[in-house]
Protein backbone atom coordinates (compact mmCIF):
# COMPACT_ATOMS: atom_id res chain seq x y z
CA UNK A 1 0.00 0.00 0.00
CA UNK A 2 1.32 3.31 -0.94
CA UNK A 3 1.78 6.30 1.30
CA UNK A 4 -1.00 7.77 -0.71
CA UNK A 5 -3.34 5.46 0.47
CA UNK A 6 -2.44 5.12 3.88
CA UNK A 7 -2.91 8.63 4.48
CA UNK A 8 -6.21 8.40 2.76
CA UNK A 9 -7.52 5.49 4.76
CA UNK A 10 -6.31 7.65 8.14
CA UNK A 11 -8.01 10.54 7.23
CA UNK A 12 -11.35 8.88 6.17
CA UNK A 13 -12.11 8.06 9.91
CA UNK A 14 -11.83 11.51 10.45
CA UNK A 15 -14.01 12.57 7.90
CA UNK A 16 -17.12 10.89 9.23
CA UNK A 17 -16.33 11.70 12.39
CA UNK A 18 -16.69 15.63 11.59
CA UNK A 19 -19.80 14.80 9.54
CA UNK A 20 -21.47 13.40 12.21
CA UNK A 21 -20.49 16.26 14.35
CA UNK A 22 -22.21 18.61 11.89
CA UNK A 23 -25.26 16.51 12.02
CA UNK A 24 -25.32 16.59 15.68
CA UNK A 25 -25.29 20.11 15.77
CA UNK A 26 -27.66 20.92 13.33
CA UNK A 27 -30.19 18.63 14.68
CA UNK A 28 -29.16 20.23 18.09
CA UNK A 29 -29.58 23.99 17.00
CA UNK A 30 -32.75 23.35 14.96
CA UNK A 31 -34.19 21.84 18.60
CA UNK A 32 -33.11 24.92 20.15
CA UNK A 33 -34.59 27.27 17.55
CA UNK A 34 -37.97 25.69 17.40
CA UNK A 35 -37.78 25.48 21.53
CA UNK A 36 -37.39 29.10 21.50
CA UNK A 37 -39.68 30.24 18.87
CA UNK A 38 -42.17 28.20 20.70
CA UNK A 39 -41.75 29.49 23.82
CA UNK A 40 -41.98 32.92 22.68
CA UNK A 41 -45.05 32.84 21.69
CA UNK A 42 -45.83 32.12 25.74
CA UNK A 43 -42.84 34.56 27.09
CA UNK A 44 -45.31 36.96 28.41
CA UNK A 45 -46.89 34.39 31.13
CA UNK A 46 -43.36 32.96 31.60
CA UNK A 47 -42.31 36.53 32.48
CA UNK A 48 -45.14 36.86 34.89
CA UNK A 49 -44.05 32.96 36.88
CA UNK A 50 -40.31 34.78 37.03
CA UNK A 51 -41.92 38.03 38.63
CA UNK A 52 -43.94 36.15 40.56
CA UNK A 53 -41.77 36.91 44.24
CA UNK A 54 -41.95 40.40 43.21
CA UNK A 55 -44.99 40.65 42.84
CA UNK A 56 -46.51 39.23 45.77
CA UNK A 57 -44.24 41.51 47.73
CA UNK A 58 -45.25 44.65 45.80
CA UNK A 59 -48.80 43.42 46.28
CA UNK A 60 -48.07 42.67 50.51
CA UNK A 61 -46.72 46.16 50.68
CA UNK A 62 -49.88 47.41 49.39
CA UNK A 63 -48.31 48.75 46.07
CA UNK A 64 -49.50 47.96 42.38
CA UNK A 65 -47.43 45.37 40.62
CA UNK A 66 -46.96 47.10 37.56
CA UNK A 67 -43.07 47.43 36.06
CA UNK A 68 -41.82 50.00 33.95
CA UNK A 69 -39.74 49.28 30.43
CA UNK A 70 -38.05 53.01 29.83
CA UNK A 71 -36.79 52.22 26.26
CA UNK A 72 -39.27 51.15 23.19
CA UNK A 73 -37.66 47.85 22.29
CA UNK A 74 -36.80 46.73 26.27
CA UNK A 75 -40.13 44.98 26.89
CA UNK A 76 -39.63 42.68 23.53
CA UNK A 77 -35.40 42.00 24.27
CA UNK A 78 -36.46 40.73 27.86
CA UNK A 79 -38.98 38.20 26.33
CA UNK A 80 -36.53 37.54 23.66
CA UNK A 81 -33.99 36.43 26.50
CA UNK A 82 -36.63 35.12 28.18
CA UNK A 83 -37.22 32.78 25.11
CA UNK A 84 -33.35 31.69 24.54
CA UNK A 85 -33.11 30.89 28.19
CA UNK A 86 -36.15 28.83 28.41
CA UNK A 87 -36.06 27.38 24.58
CA UNK A 88 -32.38 26.24 25.79
CA UNK A 89 -33.78 24.79 29.29
CA UNK A 90 -36.55 22.80 27.10
CA UNK A 91 -34.44 21.50 24.25
CA UNK A 92 -31.68 20.49 26.33
CA UNK A 93 -32.69 16.79 26.67
CA UNK A 94 -32.34 17.00 23.10
CA UNK A 95 -28.91 18.51 22.82
CA UNK A 96 -28.03 16.24 25.76
CA UNK A 97 -29.04 13.21 23.40
CA UNK A 98 -27.07 14.29 20.28
CA UNK A 99 -24.01 14.94 22.05
CA UNK A 100 -23.87 11.34 23.92
CA UNK A 101 -24.86 9.66 20.97
CA UNK A 102 -21.69 11.73 19.22
CA UNK A 103 -19.20 10.59 22.52
CA UNK A 104 -20.46 7.38 23.25
CA UNK A 105 -19.12 5.35 20.84
CA UNK A 106 -15.87 6.24 21.89
CA UNK A 107 -16.50 5.36 25.29
CA UNK A 108 -16.30 2.11 27.29
CA UNK A 109 -19.01 0.08 28.77
CA UNK A 110 -17.57 0.76 31.69
CA UNK A 111 -17.03 4.72 31.43
CA UNK A 112 -21.03 4.77 30.38
CA UNK A 113 -22.00 3.33 33.18
CA UNK A 114 -20.02 6.07 35.20
CA UNK A 115 -20.76 9.42 33.11
CA UNK A 116 -24.83 8.29 32.51
CA UNK A 117 -26.11 8.91 36.24
CA UNK A 118 -24.37 12.57 36.56
CA UNK A 119 -26.29 13.04 32.78
CA UNK A 120 -29.25 12.85 34.44
CA UNK A 121 -28.32 14.23 37.83
CA UNK A 122 -26.92 17.54 36.63
CA UNK A 123 -30.69 19.22 35.29
CA UNK A 124 -32.25 17.35 38.26
CA UNK A 125 -29.93 19.64 41.12
CA UNK A 126 -29.79 22.33 38.63
CA UNK A 127 -34.01 22.53 38.76
CA UNK A 128 -33.76 22.18 42.49
CA UNK A 129 -31.35 24.98 42.63
CA UNK A 130 -33.69 27.23 40.53
CA UNK A 131 -36.82 26.31 42.23
CA UNK A 132 -34.96 27.15 45.49
CA UNK A 133 -33.52 30.38 44.26
CA UNK A 134 -37.32 31.15 42.74
CA UNK A 135 -39.92 30.29 46.02
CA UNK A 136 -37.04 31.10 48.99
CA UNK A 137 -34.14 33.34 48.11
CA UNK A 138 -36.12 35.85 45.64
CA UNK A 139 -39.21 36.80 48.31
CA UNK A 140 -36.31 37.61 50.90
CA UNK A 141 -34.30 39.69 48.00
CA UNK A 142 -36.71 41.38 46.89
CA UNK A 143 -38.39 42.21 49.97
CA UNK A 144 -34.93 43.06 51.34
CA UNK A 145 -34.62 45.79 49.02
CA UNK A 146 -37.15 47.38 48.44
CA UNK A 147 -38.27 47.65 52.30
CA UNK A 148 -34.39 49.02 52.55
CA UNK A 149 -36.39 52.37 51.08
CA UNK A 150 -38.64 52.52 54.25
CA UNK A 151 -36.00 51.50 56.73
CA UNK A 152 -33.80 54.39 56.22
CA UNK A 153 -36.44 56.74 56.94
CA UNK A 154 -37.47 55.07 59.81
CA UNK A 155 -33.96 54.59 61.41
CA UNK A 156 -33.22 58.57 60.51
CA UNK A 157 -36.37 59.49 62.77
CA UNK A 158 -35.26 57.07 66.10
CA UNK A 159 -32.01 58.54 65.52
CA UNK A 160 -33.07 61.65 65.52
CA UNK A 161 -35.60 61.21 67.99
CA UNK A 162 -38.69 62.28 65.61
CA UNK A 163 -41.43 60.85 65.00
CA UNK A 164 -41.81 59.38 61.20
CA UNK A 165 -44.22 61.65 59.38
CA UNK A 166 -47.12 59.51 57.67
CA UNK A 167 -46.41 58.89 53.66
CA UNK A 168 -49.98 61.19 52.97
CA UNK A 169 -48.60 64.11 55.28
CA UNK A 170 -47.37 66.90 52.77
CA UNK A 171 -43.50 67.62 53.35
CA UNK A 172 -40.91 68.86 51.96
CA UNK A 173 -38.27 65.74 52.75
CA UNK A 174 -37.30 63.16 49.78
CA UNK A 175 -39.07 60.10 49.23
CA UNK A 176 -38.90 57.22 47.36
CA UNK A 177 -40.69 54.80 45.59
CA UNK A 178 -40.21 51.69 43.71
CA UNK A 179 -40.81 51.83 39.66
CA UNK A 180 -38.83 48.76 38.99
CA UNK A 181 -37.57 47.88 35.70
CA UNK A 182 -38.95 45.05 33.51
CA UNK A 183 -34.89 44.60 32.40
CA UNK A 184 -33.20 44.75 36.00
CA UNK A 185 -35.90 43.05 37.84
CA UNK A 186 -35.64 40.53 35.48
CA UNK A 187 -32.01 40.14 35.50
CA UNK A 188 -31.42 40.02 39.30
CA UNK A 189 -33.95 37.35 39.44
CA UNK A 190 -32.69 35.27 36.82
CA UNK A 191 -29.11 35.73 38.50
CA UNK A 192 -30.02 34.04 41.47
CA UNK A 193 -31.55 31.35 39.50
CA UNK A 194 -28.81 30.64 37.78
CA UNK A 195 -26.20 31.17 41.07
CA UNK A 196 -28.56 28.79 42.96
CA UNK A 197 -28.71 26.48 39.94
CA UNK A 198 -25.40 25.97 39.81
CA UNK A 199 -24.10 25.81 42.70
CA UNK A 200 -26.83 22.83 43.41
CA UNK A 201 -24.11 21.12 41.20
CA UNK A 202 -21.24 21.13 43.52
CA UNK A 203 -22.30 17.45 44.66
CA UNK A 204 -21.65 16.27 40.51
CA UNK A 205 -18.47 17.87 40.31
CA UNK A 206 -17.00 16.86 43.02
CA UNK A 207 -18.13 12.74 42.68
CA UNK A 208 -16.72 13.23 39.21
CA UNK A 209 -13.33 14.47 40.20
CA UNK A 210 -13.59 12.00 42.55
CA UNK A 211 -14.53 9.40 40.36
CA UNK A 212 -11.23 10.56 38.20
CA UNK A 213 -9.10 10.46 41.14
CA UNK A 214 -8.47 14.09 41.70
CA UNK A 215 -10.10 14.48 45.08
CA UNK A 216 -10.86 12.23 48.07
CA UNK A 217 -13.18 11.92 50.52
CA UNK A 218 -10.16 12.65 53.56
CA UNK A 219 -9.02 14.98 51.52
CA UNK A 220 -12.26 16.73 51.05
CA UNK A 221 -12.75 16.14 54.69
CA UNK A 222 -9.41 17.62 55.89
CA UNK A 223 -10.33 21.48 53.73
CA UNK A 224 -13.63 21.42 55.50
CA UNK A 225 -12.88 24.54 57.25
CA UNK A 226 -11.80 26.29 54.37
CA UNK A 227 -14.67 25.22 52.42
CA UNK A 228 -16.93 27.08 55.07
CA UNK A 229 -15.06 30.22 54.89
CA UNK A 230 -15.45 30.02 50.85
CA UNK A 231 -19.30 28.82 51.20
CA UNK A 232 -19.62 32.19 53.77
CA UNK A 233 -17.70 34.29 51.42
CA UNK A 234 -20.24 33.13 48.47
CA UNK A 235 -23.19 33.70 50.85
CA UNK A 236 -21.91 36.72 51.08
CA UNK A 237 -21.30 38.06 47.84
CA UNK A 238 -24.65 36.58 45.37
CA UNK A 239 -27.03 37.17 48.49
CA UNK A 240 -28.57 40.56 50.09
CA UNK A 241 -26.80 41.71 52.76
CA UNK A 242 -28.93 40.03 55.73
CA UNK A 243 -28.20 37.36 57.69
CA UNK A 244 -31.01 34.94 57.27
CA UNK A 245 -30.90 34.77 53.53
CA UNK A 246 -27.17 34.11 53.47
CA UNK A 247 -27.34 31.60 56.52
CA UNK A 248 -29.78 29.59 54.30
CA UNK A 249 -27.69 29.39 51.13
CA UNK A 250 -24.64 28.67 53.48
CA UNK A 251 -26.51 25.81 55.42
CA UNK A 252 -27.79 24.82 51.71
CA UNK A 253 -24.58 24.69 49.72
CA UNK A 254 -22.61 23.25 53.28
CA UNK A 255 -25.00 20.31 53.49
CA UNK A 256 -24.26 19.79 49.60
CA UNK A 257 -20.46 19.66 50.35
CA UNK A 258 -21.12 17.10 53.32
CA UNK A 259 -23.78 15.06 50.72
CA UNK A 260 -20.32 15.42 48.03
CA UNK A 261 -18.01 13.76 50.82
CA UNK A 262 -20.46 10.80 51.45
CA UNK A 263 -20.66 10.00 48.00
CA UNK A 264 -17.09 10.47 46.94
CA UNK A 265 -16.71 8.14 49.71
CA UNK A 266 -18.75 5.73 48.20
CA UNK A 267 -17.15 5.97 44.81
CA UNK A 268 -13.72 5.04 46.77
CA UNK A 269 -15.11 2.05 48.21
CA UNK A 270 -16.65 0.74 44.45
CA UNK A 271 -13.41 1.58 43.12
CA UNK A 272 -11.16 -0.73 46.01
CA UNK A 273 -14.09 -3.33 45.78
CA UNK A 274 -13.44 -3.67 41.79
CA UNK A 275 -9.30 -3.65 42.14
CA UNK A 276 -9.75 -6.22 45.30
CA UNK A 277 -11.95 -8.71 42.68
CA UNK A 278 -9.09 -7.89 39.97
CA UNK A 279 -6.08 -8.90 42.50
CA UNK A 280 -4.68 -5.53 42.01
CA UNK A 281 -5.40 -4.64 45.90
CA UNK A 282 -4.64 -6.71 49.12
CA UNK A 283 -8.24 -7.09 51.29
CA UNK A 284 -6.09 -4.46 53.58
CA UNK A 285 -4.85 -2.01 51.07
CA UNK A 286 -6.73 0.98 50.06
CA UNK A 287 -6.95 3.32 46.41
Amino acid sequence: MSVEDRIEDSSAPLIEHLAELRTRLIRSVLAFVVAMVACFTVAQPILGIIQQPLINVLVARGQSPELIFTAPQEQFFVLVRISIIAGFAISFPVIAHQLWRFVAPGLYASEKGAILPFLFASPVLFFMGASFAHYVVTPLAMNFFIGFADAIPMLTSLVLGNEPPPVSENTRELRTVFLGSIRESTDLALKFIFAFGFCFQLPVLLTLLGKAGLVSAEGLGNVRKWAVVGILTLAALITPPDVITQLILFVVVYGLYEISIQLVRLVERQRNRRLREEGILDEDEEY
